[in-house]
């Protein structure tokens, strides 16, 4: 499925247009940019408090528990 999305600055001159020029594809799908526009309400962290929450993790596997036979070559 392809998605054409359409501004909504541009939806009065694009959008019929696009919708019949795509009208004999099933594939594509015409739509308008529908996000509300104000301000970002994502949550912003300074740096400080980036670092602070951000959680370092080792992905490496763990070792295998126990000891190992020698390795070194006999005399």
């Amino acid at each position: 499925m392809i998605y054409c999305v359409v501004p909504r600055e541009l939806e009065g001159e694009l959008y019929d247009k696009l919708v019949a020029y795509y009208e004999e594809n099933p594939n594509v799908t015409v739509i308008m940019d529908r996000r509300e526009h104000g301000p970002d309400r994502r949550n912003k962290l300074t740096g400080a408090e980036f670092k602070e929450r951000r959680i370092t993790r080792d992905r490496r596997r763990k070792r295998v528990t126990g000891t190992f036979p020698e390795t070194d070559a006999p005399e």
